[in-house]
């Protein structure tokens, strides 16, 4: 028995995103049913409905930044319960029996984790389409607590850009004392502004854009450097114990590797391409500086995550949407004209048309 769901799919890497109706499973013993109130929209929804990372599955539902309320719940389900406010990130499965998913490493799961969508379920073989629809059945293993504390609209990007710029910064222990830089202010990079300066370090956002200053300002930045500054990059030489690098696209890392004090550490979040220019390895050896990447997190600690916004009332800063307007978002998300995470409202799968 499967469930018949209304939602938004791609059919192919050239079409626009238009409504589609599919099959969901039948809810297992430990499933938890969501029905979805706002899903955020992630850069990476655009490469897998375009096909840019060479492994999409059509037709694709995207969407992992999910927020909703519990309708139904399996019998072995104690954890929720019918009416709790609840989300889903990345990922809806994985083996639970490797050293990672022992670890609370999910996400590096060893026999591969399930994407939320593009992916295929591991015991029925089923795709898994994602929350760019009505309803969602997930494990709940995988399912997180939201806490009514938040609106729960601009909690939605928390699940993925939250959590992919938190994550790093409690693996190095970034703290009071830590002084950190994110390069870029985007989706991801205006929650790691937050979130760093919420763990009381000193932090300075690395721009393009001289008239960022005010914003990165209002977002957690106590310093602002322009990196095509020359003088202002200099200025920074040998300070920077961590950067958060959440850029996408290719850049060099030589000039931000100068800004880095002996044993600092730059994090890539952003880049899955190859890194162009090279790397001066000399830059690296120089200071005993690192190059690390990470990604999203486990699911404690997504729940972590969501626990510490909670207490310190961090939410992304969204712009809302219906999903009938989802191929004009992503072509603005292109042009990177959305401050700083579109969310798109489910009610509106409802609207005709």
């Amino acid at each position: 028995m499967t469930l018949s769901i209304n939602g938004y799919a791609a059919q192919s890497a050239t079409t626009p995103l238009a409504p589609h109706r599919f099959e969901r499973r039948d809810p297992r013993p430990n499933d938890v049913v969501i029905d979805i109130a706002y899903c955020g929209v992630c850069h990476s929804d655009i490469h897998q409905a375009r096909n840019e990372w060479k492994n999409s599955i059509y037709p694709m539902v995207p969407g992992h930044e999910i927020v909703g309320r519990v309708s139904a719940v399996g019998k072995d389900v104690t954890k929720f319960k019918v009416g709790d406010t609840v989300g889903v990130g990345c990922m809806v499965d994985s083996c639970l029996d490797c050293a990672s998913c022992n670890a609370g490493l999910e996400q590096y799961c060893e026999k591969g984790a399930v994407w939320t969508y593009n992916g295929v379920d591991r015991r029925d073989n089923m795709p898994t389409f994602g929350g760019y629809s009505e309803r969602i059945v997930v494990s709940d293993k995988f399912v997180v607590s939201i806490s009514d504390k938040l609106d729960l609209k601009a909690a939605a990007p928390l699940l993925c850009a939250g959590i992919t710029t938190y994550s790093p910064l409690r693996h190095w222990k970034i703290g009071k004392g830590s002084k950190v830089a994110v390069i870029g202010l985007g989706g991801l990079g205006h929650m790691g502004l937050k979130f760093a300066k919420a763990m009381g370090a000193d932090v300075t956002l690395f721009t393009r854009t001289p008239d960022k200053e005010a914003e990165a300002r209002r977002l957690g930045a106590d310093h602002v450097v322009l990196s095509t500054d020359k003088d202002q990059m200099k200025a920074v030489s040998r300070q920077f114990d961590f950067i958060l690098d959440t850029v996408p696209s290719p850049h060099d890392l030589n000039p931000y590797l100068a800004t880095l004090a002996v044993n600092g550490m730059l994090c890539l979040v952003g880049l899955l391409e190859p890194i162009e220019p090279a790397v001066q390895a000399g830059m690296v050896v120089s200071g005993r500086r690192s190059i690390s990447g990470s990604a999203i997190g486990g699911i404690a600690e997504t729940q972590e995550m969501l626990d510490f916004c909670a207490e310190h009332n961090i939410v992304s800063d969204i712009e809302m949407l219906d999903i009938q307007n989802i191929n004009e978002a992503y072509t603005r998300m292109l042009k990177s004209d959305v401050r700083y995470r579109f969310v798109i409202d489910l009610a509106s799968l409802k609207k005709a048309g």
